[in-house]
């Protein structure tokens, strides 16, 4: 049997079993296996020291015992026992050379990876924009974590809903739809629709404040809306319609493209469902005239209600949002939900995750996994919140120009005798691709610092320097004139130097990468291994003269060569960057 796409996973399964064998399993080993210390091995169980502090046993003697289980796997590992009871494992270089063999395309990766949610849904909910607004910086994290996510989900074998949740309902229509009526300039409607909707928003709500007879209007317009009059849900028709062809010329430049569009209106006929079930099931409660829920087991919640329908009557998004949990539910059939949104929503989503599982299991609906997936905030270099000089917020689609540009200068700077419109092309992608990864790069959790100058950088763990480290392996290919989609490399044999095996382990680690990534939603995970992965091929380069006149060590060395390329570009695409530049 070859090495599996997995290696931990693989050696966790073994140990399980040979820990069952010993009659361990059952008294609650865990193998705890870890990537190690380069100096000790590849990987390492950790598991018997606990296991035998629990039980007043020996953890070395315990350790030799599940080793003297491990037969099997000597064949493609160097097996050691370390300390109280550590279980080393380094993969031998025969592994390794079978494993780059079998994993050399982008789709053979994904099919070692792809078992792992094979045959699950799961439901995406991201950017998540209103309409009639331009989408800004602050939009950036949302689109740029969940598509990663959604990629990951899909690479390891999930069918994947990407759902644009957009605010396309609520009180802000009938302002807009007031100053739409009376104000409209029709020719900067057709030139940058988002803009005209601003200031007729701005309008309709400066109308409002000032002037009662104005608010009545503008109510009355929402009312018609609300009541399916004909030309109000024409005007917002066209609104809508506008921001989303708007939006997408954003979300093509960052590589997304949304299954489904199913904003807060969708589920306005969908409420009333919410309200009668949760109050069957005793779930809902009167509270000041508002529908409520309760949870008295959650020390912040049990006074703290989460009003499902306001006392006016009126749906919220606690009632949107329960009513959308259904809908994947039922409609997607899905296993799991994952929402995106800014940190500062966590209080809304602890209180509907604690709601769903309580309704769902009154209701005997089937509960999906459900994730929610925040972030922090973009920073500006003076440690504010990213902000334009006059305070206002930064157009995404302005920043993403900028990027570009400056992109272009690092371009020129380094290839000057490049044509420009090649410099161009390089530059739409390392700009665009740089935004991108400088946020994906981050923990998710954490603020981060918009710096364009460590950005836009070929030093550091920026896109810039992945992208470079791609080009270069592409000219080695260019310049011996081989085709890098099919190198010559039958023949090869195992990596021997120190800097050829260092590299050849790090690519079979690709998979740790990734399932941490997708196991904790966390695409940062991979971006550092990508990081490090560039910095090992760096070190080989370096050492390793590739294009050498012995054919089998030539052979190796590109077949390195190849496989560093395939895992950085794979990893990228997970990321939603593009790779697709000629040369750098």
């Amino acid at each position: 049997m070859d090495l599996p796409f997995n290696v931990a996973s693989h050696l966790d399964t073994t140990l399980r079993a040979a820990a069952a064998r010993l009659g361990l399993l059952e008294r609650g080993f865990q193998p705890e296996v870890r990537v190690a210390d380069p100096a000790n091995g590849d990987f390492q169980a950790n598991g018997a020291l606990a296991f035998a502090k629990k039980e007043k046993q020996n953890p070395r003697a315990l350790g030799q015992q599940i080793v003297d289980q491990l037969g099997d796997l000597t064949a493609y590992f160097d097996i050691n026992l370390a300390g109280p009871g550590f279980i080393n494992f380094r993969i031998k270089p025969g592994a390794l050379l079978a494993w780059l063999q079998t994993y050399d395309s982008e789709e053979h990766l994904q099919t070692g990876a792809a078992s792992a949610r094979h045959g699950q849904t799961w439901v995406v909910d991201y950017s998540s924009p209103n309409t009639a607004k331009q989408m800004h910086v602050g939009h950036l994290r949302s689109a740029v974590i969940g598509e990663a996510i959604c990629r990951l989900l899909a690479f390891s074998g999930a069918k994947v809903v990407r759902d644009n949740h957009i605010g396309d309902w609520g009180t802000q229509f009938g302002k807009l739809i007031w100053a739409y009526k009376r104000h409209l300039d029709a020719a900067a409607l057709a030139a940058e629709p988002l803009e005209e909707f601003e200031r007729l928003y701005k309008l309709g709500n400066n109308a409002a404040e000032t002037d009662p007879a104005v608010l009545t209007e503008a109510q009355q317009e929402l009312v018609k809306l609300q009541a399916g009059d004909a030309e109000n849900l024409a005007i917002w028709k066209k609104i809508n319609d506008a921001s989303l062809a708007a939006f997408q010329l954003i979300y093509d430049q960052l590589g997304i493209k949304f299954d489904v569009t199913l904003g807060e209106s969708f589920y306005n006929d969908k409420v009333e469902r919410i309200y009668r079930e949760l109050t069957e099931s005793r779930l809902a409660q009167e509270s000041q005239g508002a529908l409520v829920v309760f949870h008295e087991e959650h020390p912040r919640f049990k006074t703290q209600p989460f009003i499902i329908r306001k006392k006016d009557g009126a749906a919220n998004y606690a009632s949107s949002d329960l009513a959308t949990a259904l809908y994947r539910a039922e409609h997607f059939h899905a296993d799991g939900i994952v929402v995106v949104t800014d940190f500062r929503q966590t209080d809304h989503f602890e209180q509907l995750f604690l709601t769903l599982p309580k309704w769902f299991s009154a209701k005997g609906y089937r509960l999906p996994e459900l994730h929610h997936v925040t972030f922090g905030t973009v920073l500006g270099e003076d440690g504010k919140a990213l902000r334009t000089r006059d305070g206002g917020n930064i157009r995404l689609k302005e920043l993403l120009n900028e990027a570009r540009e400056r992109a272009f200068q690092l371009v020129s700077a380094k290839n000057p005798d490049f044509p420009e419109a090649e410099r161009r092309a390089i530059a739409d992608i390392v700009g665009v691709a740089s935004v991108q990864y400088a946020d994906l790069s981050q923990n998710r959790s954490s603020d981060y610092v918009f710096a364009w100058d460590k950005m836009i950088s070929l030093e550091g763990n920026t896109a810039a320097y992945l992208l470079y480290a791609v080009a270069r392996i592409r000219s080695i290919f260019r310049k011996a004139e081989l085709d890098p989609t099919h190198p010559p490399v039958a023949g090869a044999t195992a990596p021997a130097t120190p800097q050829e095996l260092g590299l050849a382990r790090k690519l079979v680690k690709f998979s740790d990468a990734t399932q941490l990534a997708v196991n904790t939603l966390r695409p940062h995970f991979l971006g550092l291994y990508l990081y490090e992965l560039a910095g090992e091929y760096s070190t080989f380069y370096a050492a390793d003269k590739v294009i050498v006149d012995d054919p089998a060590v030539r052979a190796r060395r590109l077949l390195l060569c190849h496989r560093t390329l395939i895992v950085l570009e794979t990893g990228l695409h997970l990321l939603g960057l593009r790779t697709d530049l000629a040369r750098m």
